[in-house]
């Protein structure tokens, strides 16, 4: 089914994207441990904690949409664990589209602030004086890819509910309680 396939190359992407940015943060791992043993020879690249931070915020916001399709997103699913498939497809599809309509409203703030940064040509107001939007725009494609990642899983997810395969759904947007755990 059409629904499947995308859900699936979404998967798929995003495993990808969760490779790239796990290279990233090793390699800022990496970078921030030289600094840390050159400080002890007296001398020190300076910066990291500026880089690290750039670092984080970037591989946060590609990180969430993987997280999304690995059902990692927390949730209180005390009245969903008490339903029927029918009654846990629904309440999963309105976490979803809570989750959709929040992360669609923080991409949309996102890109005025890279606008502005673009367009005053801003800097960090520290030593390294980076332009902020080198950090932004990787920055702000996290959020929108997160965005869209979202919408896709929602329109897939209301496909399968609609055609009644709640196991389907389940298996898309579902979540991980502790009475599954346990099986």
């Amino acid at each position: 089914m059409v629904a499947e396939k995308l859900i699936y190359r979404l998967k798929l992407g995003n495993k990808w994207v969760a490779v790239l940015i796990g290279g990233l943060l090793l390699a800022c791992a990496a970078f921030v441990l030289l600094d840390i043993v050159m400080r002890q020879a007296g001398s020190s690249f300076g910066g990291t904690d500026e880089i690290s931070g750039y670092v984080m915020a970037i591989v946060t916001s590609w990180g969430m949409a993987y997280t999304l399709l690995e059902l990692g997103h927390v949730r209180i699913d005390l009245l969903r664990s008490r339903g029927g498939k029918r009654i846990r497809s629904l309440f999963d599809l309105g976490a979803l589209l809570a989750l959709t309509a929040t992360v669609t409203l923080i991409a949309w703030r996102c890109w005025p602030v890279l606008e502005r940064s673009i367009v005053n040509m801003s800097r960090a107001n520290t030593p390294l004086e980076t332009p902020l939007w080198l950090v932004q725009t990787p920055w702000f494609a996290g959020w929108a890819w997160f965005a869209i990642v979202s919408w896709l899983t929602l329109i897939s997810a209301i496909m399968l509910i609609a055609a009644g395969r709640f196991d389907q759904s389940e298996k898309a947007i579902g979540t991980f309680g502790e009475l599954d755990q346990a099986k």
